[in-house]
């Protein structure tokens, strides 16, 4: 058989007849090889953001909006019955938490929201828990009582004007600005008391409380 074709062939690419020959199938390996390894580094990348996306409790917790939302001055009533509302507390930075005691989420994450409010409450920053219990204050307490919870205090919903807010499910957490605008929201519970989630909260508040 004449071998001239792979002579010239050999010659063109500097290769030996017989190494010119294979060589398609070796570029055809190497191919399938930077594309098994490729694929081997795209799931491994999605395994570890998977995991990351697991494992930061700050990561999503609180959709923080990029612009702050205006929000109605919701009233409520206080421990004595007496009216108030978030008007009451401008100048804060409030976390908003829409709960009732027959919540099973709200009351897990209870404890977490008083162990926050004794970490950053003060005169900038106050956890405001507003339930929308029928049975207003007494069953507020009373759950306080049983639960330890103590750095919170009983709001309720006695003008109604929460309760609307919790339509689609609570409990429903927002997060206030000092100007009363809405500036973050979080449906369903979370632990509040995080590293992560507290620093986010600190730094929403603008090192107020260093002030």
């Amino acid at each position: 058989m004449d071998d001239r074709p792979g002579r010239a062939n050999a010659a063109a690419t500097g290769l030996a007849p017989d190494d010119a020959r294979a060589s398609p199938a070796r570029s055809a390996r190497r191919k399938g090889v930077w594309i098994l390894v490729g694929g081997v580094v795209l799931i491994a990348g999605l395994q570890v953001g998977y995991r990351m996306t697991k494992s930061d409790p700050a990561l999503g917790l609180i959709d923080i909006h990029p612009q702050p939302r205006q929000f109605p001055a919701l009233r409520f009533a206080d421990a004595k019955g007496e009216p108030t509302g978030l008007g009451a507390l401008r100048g804060k930075v409030v976390l908003l938490n829409v709960w009732a005691t027959w919540c099973p989420p709200c009351v897990k994450e209870m404890p977490t929201l008083d162990r926050l409010q004794a970490t950053l409450g003060g005169p900038d920053f106050e956890v405001v828990a507003l339930s929308i219990d029928s049975g207003g204050v007494p069953v507020v307490e009373a759950f306080f009582r049983r639960t330890g919870v103590r750095q919170l205090r009983a709001y309720v919903d006695s003008f109604h004007e929460a309760r609307a807010l919790g339509d689609a499910g609570i409990p429903l957490t927002l997060l206030i600005d000092r100007d009363g605008r809405e500036i973050g929201r979080k449906r369903g519970p979370a632990e509040w008391d995080r590293a992560e989630m507290v620093q986010l909260i600190r730094d929403r508040m603008g090192g107020a409380e260093a002030r």
